[in-house]
């Protein structure tokens, strides 16, 4: 019976998995063989010259992004609205720590990012990651700690490292936050022009140039008059997809404008084109995640192949392996939506095309969204009516986020999600959006709990943080939207599982044999610490499994044990001392997808081993694990 890790996963290490399984002989006892790498790829592929973008700093945050993490998310239903419904969560703690954390559980789910980060003006805090230089040393130069102590300073352009510190703080949070991403995902990241040159530099290596999408400009604010030279009107929001191939962006409606009638039977009128990607790009090598096959109506395999015509000459023509234009989901559903027509040749083989509607009698005209937002921000004053003061400083306003979530075609049970939620502008936005159009997009907030300054509006209104803040505008907004929108929000998701980040939930128990006492043995009996709960140990199984952490959670008694089952049998988990046979052979006759159970749950080895052969004979395909 497997124990928990309860770790992140180590990505270095994986990495070096993955090359040594490209080139065998190149790793030898997890190390890198460089030289022997080099022999094998050619020495015209190494060079000392080559365009990057580097600073001082750059190779520990690269590091940083790979090193794992001995920490938790531990649920607070207090603090949380409606936490046995609800499919959105409101995330405590440094963002860099919870982006490892969530790897796993949400590899690819995320359709949208949005983030706001600390701009770097000057003047502003940015999160303090401890790359180069020692704890005292910026113990020193901090102004200002969190709860911590150690995570926000200020970073003033009279530091010598002004760029190089923001660089080193945002890299390894997007080098996390585009394995969240869907293949048809897309992150809005603003800026303004302090950062900006830095930041689409390091999106182009991070993302790709390829998947560059727009730098999006926002007059959002009247001209700012401490400017040297020029009053800046405007900031920046960059747009990058995970992979430009798949992402769909959203248009907007021409509003009074709509289509005329086709005729009289008023049929609907497609247009085809090929489902194979042409032109750049295009070849197997340069997507390979988009090289995959598809159903024909014969039930053949059919690949996104294409003939290449050398010199003109029919007998050079070579058979080659191309990409199509969509991932496997969007793939999956269009054909599963009829929006995929094959034809068969006279050699009988497949070609698939992607259908084109021509809309319906009535149907509005769309138009692309530009890239120049001409709107005020207005964020101040909607936060000031939910509140009745002003308890943060510049907020974003609803109604942007609202056009970048259209603009991302966000559509049903889509996740939204924002690690510098402050305020929580971005949930207001998603919950505004699903009341208006009946939508089940979901959101994950993620905020460290900074401290408001004593002479703050925040702090005399009672709140201590800026969590605190995010967590009341999203109630505050929740109420408002659903009595405007009344019963058409009727099933509208205004709740949030409140979690917050702790350290693990496990014992150290790594002693040198010379300090071992009898206090240490009996403590060592339970590696768990004494102050977890049952769902403080749930939720770290759910990390470690990948699980989501908002899906429905039953708890029940079963032979006086206390028995969690999570999404109908995704885990089942019991982590009560000396759980008796009976409760084991009924939750395996469940036959969950997954079990776990604390070392405490068995009185003996024997006893342990037994429970493995009635999971083995009445649950084999159950994975069962202990902590």
């Amino acid at each position: 019976m497997d124990r928990m890790k309860f770790d992140t996963p180590d990505m270095t290490a994986e990495n070096v998995k993955k090359l040594g399984e490209l080139f065998p002989g190149v790793v030898a006892e997890g190390k890198v063989n460089f030289d022997l790498l080099r022999a094998m790829l050619g020495d015209e592929v190494f060079g000392d010259e080559a365009y990057e973008f580097t600073w001082v700093g750059k190779r520990a945050a690269i590091a940083e992004a790979a090193r794992p993490v001995r920490k938790t998310l531990r649920p607070c239903p207090e603090e949380s609205r409606d936490w046995d419904a609800t499919e959105n969560l409101y995330i405590e703690g440094d963002n860099l720590d919870v982006l490892k954390l969530l790897q796993e559980s949400y590899l690819g789910k995320v359709k949208m990012i949005y983030i706001d980060p600390p701009y770097n003006t000057g003047n502003d805090f940015i999160y303090r990651d401890d790359f180069t230089r020692s704890r005292d040393e910026y113990d020193a130069e901090a102004g200002v700690y969190d709860q911590e102590g150690d995570r926000l300073f200020r970073n003033t352009d009279a530091n010598g490292r002004f760029h190089s510190d923001w660089c080193s703080m945002i890299y390894p949070r997007l080098v996390l936050a585009q394995n969240l991403l869907a293949d048809d995902g897309v992150i809005f990241i603003s800026i303004d022009d302090n950062e900006v040159a830095q930041l689409k530099k390091i999106c182009d290596e991070k993302f790709g140039e390829s998947n560059f999408v727009a730098i999006i400009n926002w007059k959002g604010r009247g001209g700012r008059q401490d400017s040297k030279y020029y009053a800046a009107v405007h900031e920046y929001i960059l747009c990058y997809a995970k992979n430009k191939s798949c992402f769909r962006a959203g248009e907007e409606i021409k509003s009074g404008d709509v289509y005329p009638k086709y005729d009289e039977v008023k049929k609907r009128y497609y247009k085809t084109q090929l489902l194979r990607k042409w032109g750049s790009n295009s070849r197997r090598e340069d997507r390979p995640n988009l090289f995959y096959p598809i159903t024909a109506p014969d039930g053949t395999d059919v690949y996104p192949m294409f003939f290449d015509k050398t010199g003109g000459q029919h007998s050079n023509v070579q058979k080659l392996e191309g990409c199509w234009r969509h991932g496997p989901s969007t793939m999956k559903k269009n054909i599963e939506d009829g929006l995929v027509e094959f034809i068969q040749q006279s050699d009988k083989t497949w070609i698939p095309y992607e259908k084109i509607y021509a809309p319906l009698e009535g149907e509005e005209k769309t138009k692309k969204y530009t890239t120049w937002i001409d709107e005020t921000n207005d964020g101040t004053s909607v936060l000031k009516n939910l509140f009745g003061n002003v308890v943060f400083d510049y907020p974003k306003t609803p109604t942007l986020l609202l056009r970048f979530i259209k603009m991302a075609n966000i559509e049903d049970n889509d996740i939204v999600f924002d690690f510098f939620s402050g305020s929580a502008t971005t949930a207001h936005a998603v919950m505004q959006l699903n009341a208006e159009d009946g939508g089940k997009r979901r959101f994950i907030m993620v905020q460290l709990p900074e401290v408001t300054d004593e002479n703050s509006e925040a702090f005399k209104a009672g709140y201590r943080n800026i969590c605190e803040i995010g967590k009341e505008r999203i109630r505050r907004a929740g109420d408002k939207i659903m009595a405007e929108a009344g019963e058409a929000a009727r099933d509208l998701d205004i709740g949030f599982r409140v979690l917050k980040l702790d350290d693990s939930n496990m014992n150290d128990v790594y002693y040198a044999a010379g300090d071992y006492t009898q206090d240490l043995v009996r403590k060592m009996q339970s590696n768990i610490k004494e102050d977890r709960s049952d769902m403080d140990l749930l939720f770290g199984c759910l990390l470690e499994w990948g699980l989501p952490l908002s899906m429905p959670h039953a708890r029940e008694e079963i032979d006086g044990c206390t028995v969690h089952t999570y999404n109908d049998g995704d885990l089942v988990a019991c982590f009560d001392e000396h759980v008796p046979e009976s409760t084991m052979r009924k939750i395996a006759g469940r036959e969950p997808l997954r079990a776990v159970f604390r070392d405490g749950s068995f009185a003996s080895s024997p006893e342990k081993i037994n429970v493995f052969e009635i999971f083995k004979l009445l649950s084999p395909r159950t994975t069962v694990k202990v902590i």
